[in-house]
């Protein structure tokens, strides 16, 4: 079974996993992905341990698994 895909968020083509985050070979432009609770819309603290990634909301104040987590692609501000 294959990993979940990455999807570009303007011309639908598959996300390429770079150092700096993720890239659209397409559309030319780097993302970086975003999560956000799905119950009050606040974005979460990704927090990594023992190779698993859980999510907390500081709105609500509870862990959000990966499962329960709205995942977003937004572009990466050019570096000033």
């Amino acid at each position: 079974m294959s990993q979940s895909q990455n999807y570009c968020p303007d011309c639908q083509s598959e996300l390429v996993w770079q150092p700096e985050g993720y890239f659209c070979d397409f559309c030319q432009q780097p993302f970086r992905k975003e999560a956000y609770c799905n119950e009050c819309g606040v974005r979460l603290e990704k927090l990594q341990a023992c190779g698993s990634a859980s999510y907390f909301c500081h709105c609500c104040n509870e862990l959000k698994s990966k499962s329960r987590v709205k995942i977003v692609f937004a572009p990466q501000a050019e570096a000033q």
